[in-house]
Order: C-alpha cells, then sequence, then structure tokens
C-alpha cells in the first residue's frame, strides 16, 4: 500500500438500480414514473436558449422555492431544495446527526441510510421491522442523535398512518424526526401538517416518481425556519450552485400543472391495484404497497431465478442480494401495456418451469 492511500476515506457505496441501454425492454426497476412530465415542461424545455446555460443558477433556487411554497401553503424560509432528495437527505444528514448518540433508521429501509451513516462517520442502529415489515414503534422509544425512516417504506411499499408517524415524533422531541416521502403521492397521506405542530420535523420529497422528473434530480423538505435555515448554512459551506437553471425552470412549471399530477399519480394507482391482483392470480404475496411499486415473492418460485429470467427476457426488475430481502422482486408500476407485458411472461414462465398456478 502506497503512503497516500491509508489516508482515502473507505465506505462501502450505494449500488443504484442498471440502467440498461437496450433499445427494446420493460424497465420496472427504478421506481421511475412511465409517463412523461407536464406538457408545460416539455413547452418550455423547447423555448430554452443554449446562451442561458452561460450564467450560473440562482444559488437560493428562488422561483421553484415559491412554486413549491405557493402550492403546499408554506413560507419560502420552510422550504429547502437540492439536487434529487438524495442530495437533501445527505445535507440534513450533515446537518442534524451531530451527536454521540446512534441515529435510527429500519434495518429494512433505503439503504443510503447506511452509506450516508458511514460516510460521515455518524453512529446508527437498525431496528429489525416486525414479521409483516412494519415499524415496531416501541423500538423509537429510547435515547437517539435522531430518526428517519421513509413512508411509504421503500422497498416494501408500506404506509405508516400519522397516527403511528406522530407517536414517534411525540417521544422525540429532543431531535430531529425526518420523513422521508418519496412515494407519498400515490395514496399516502403527507406528515406535512407535523411540521406545524412540531419544529424538529423535516419532510423531504422529490420529483423523480410523482412528477416524472426522475432525470432533471429535483428534491426538497419542508420544515420549520430554524430546520431549513440550517440545512442552507450547511450546503452554502461547501457548493452554492447545486441546482442547475434548467431544474429550476422545469421544476416550477411542473409544480403548477396540478391537474396532470393528480391525474398521472391516480392513473399509476389504478394500474398498482390491478397488478396487486394479477400478482395474486400467479401464485405471489406483498404487502399491500402505497408506492409505485410492489415487493413482491412466490412461494415457489425463487426471487433470483425469476429475476434472471426476465432479464433474459429484457424485463428488467430489481433484485436485492441481502437478508429479509433475497426472496422478493421490488417491481415498479409501469404502463398498462407493460405491466401485459410483465405478466404474459411470468404466467407461461411459471408454468414452463413446473410452478403450477
Amino acid at each position: 500500500m502506497r503512503q497516500w492511500e491509508k489516508y482515502i476515506r473507505k465506505v462501502e457505496p450505494y449500488v443504484p438500480g442498471e440502467q440498461p441501454q437496450d433499445e427494446k425492454l420493460i424497465k420496472l426497476n427504478t421506481n421511475e414514473n412511465p409517463y412523461p412530465p407536464a406538457k408545460g415542461v416539455e413547452r418550455l424545455l423547447k423555448e430554452m436558449s443554449a446562451d442561458s446555460f452561460r450564467k450560473y443558477p440562482d444559488p437560493a433556487c428562488s422561483c421553484l422555492v415559491k412554486a413549491l411554497a405557493d402550492y403546499y401553503g408554506l413560507s419560502e424560509d420552510e422550504i429547502f431544495t437540492g439536487v434529487g432528495s438524495d442530495d437533501v437527505l445527505a445535507t440534513a444528514f450533515l446537518t442534524f446527526f451531530n451527536s454521540d448518540r446512534p441515529v435510527l433508521f429500519p434495518d429494512i429501509s433505503y439503504s443510503f441510510y447506511k452509506v450516508w451513516a458511514g460516510l460521515f462517520e455518524i453512529p446508527y442502529e437498525t431496528p429489525a421491522l416486525d414479521g409483516e415489515f412494519r415499524i415496531r414503534l416501541e423500538d423509537y422509544r429510547k435515547e437517539n442523535g435522531g430518526i428517519i425512516f421513509p413512508n411509504p417504506n421503500a422497498p416494501t411499499g408500506l404506509f405508516m398512518g400519522l397516527e403511528q408517524v406522530e407517536d414517534i415524533i411525540k417521544r422525540n422531541q429532543d431531535t430531529v424526526v425526518i420523513v422521508d416521502e418519496a412515494y407519498i403521492d400515490f395514496g399516502g397521506e403527507s406528515a406535512l401538517p407535523l411540521t406545524r405542530k412540531y419544529d424538529n420535523v423535516l419532510v423531504v420529497q422529490t420529483f423523480s416518481k410523482s412528477r416524472s422528473m426522475a432525470g432533471m434530480r429535483i428534491g426538497f423538505a419542508m420544515g420549520s425556519r430554524r430546520l431549513i435555515q440550517a440545512m442552507y448554512d450547511v450546503k452554502y459551506s461547501y457548493n452554492s450552485y447545486t441546482m442547475n437553471m434548467p431544474s429550476l425552470l422545469l421544476g416550477t412549471e411542473a409544480v403548477k400543472d396540478d391537474e396532470y399530477f393528480r391525474k398521472i399519480t391516480s392513473k399509476i394507482m389504478e394500474t398498482r391495484e390491478w397488478a396487486k391482483q394479477r400478482f395474486r392470480e400467479l401464485g405471489f404475496h406483498f404487502p399491500d404497497s402505497m408506492a409505485n411499486f410492489l415487493f413482491v415473492s412466490h412461494e415457489k418460485c425463487p426471487a433470483k431465478e425469476l429475476f434472471e429470467a426476465l432479464k433474459n427476457a429484457h424485463i428488467y426488475v430489481r433484485y436485492f442480494d441481502q437478508p429479509g430481502l433475497s426472496n422478493h422482486l421490488r417491481v415498479t408500476i409501469g404502463t398498462n401495456e407493460e405491466m401485459d407485458e410483465l405478466f404474459a411472461f411470468l404466467h407461461t414462465y411459471l408454468n414452463g418451469h413446473g410452478y403450477e398456478l
């Protein structure tokens, strides 16, 4: 080992879902929205001048912050924006999780939490979910350095009611509680009202799923003025120009079209409920998802075998080769046509390999 190699920070990185480049595929592995963004986004994109790219973007992200504040009924100093919710969450980890006590998050949840904790040298504990993949409230009634959990959870899709969310917050008012709501727009009830009642609550959302803009990388947090100001102080300490100008302008346009937003999220929820029935008919089991994906397992066919078979057929789903998850597949809800092709393949494969239906 060279001398300088001793001082390289050692981390176990997050492993993102595959981004295959096949010309013909069905991509159901990274929870992207199968429908395009709002029409106003497309229109504005065509009107943009390349000359505008030579200037730095607004570091305060003012137009987007104002649009979000107006939409959610907040003041502009209660909104923080970042390059996708990952950037927002990483900033929150840096800002709020700085004590010697462990941060708490579920053992089965968004796997990036462990990565950030390791990178920023934050102690943490991961209380186990119960046998139905649900949070046990009693596990969050002990001393801690902060709490974070997805709601709906990832990768299970389970939603925890606001009464339970508030129970966690109420018993932990000395630390910051972050509710990661990447999938909240697919049928769940946001914890945003609780930010009015408790000043230690941060709600984080994203444009990647419900607003069809994963490629633009837009995330945001909502919370008390003190929390938001603290996050901006940290942000401006290492990178003031985090969000690019097209993302700011196109994201602002997306927020304006609420009718389209509700139409598309409703369409995905309808497909999800239909897909639940189709999966059941094929012998699959899954938690009752309130997200834009299902976390499925088959009582006879091993998940890894099915994952490889689907991939060979150019149908991509997500497989997690880790304890507690290794016999499940996470399947993003696509268009009705894409889901039809998925179910046709599953029916043929399961029958043809002796997994009687």
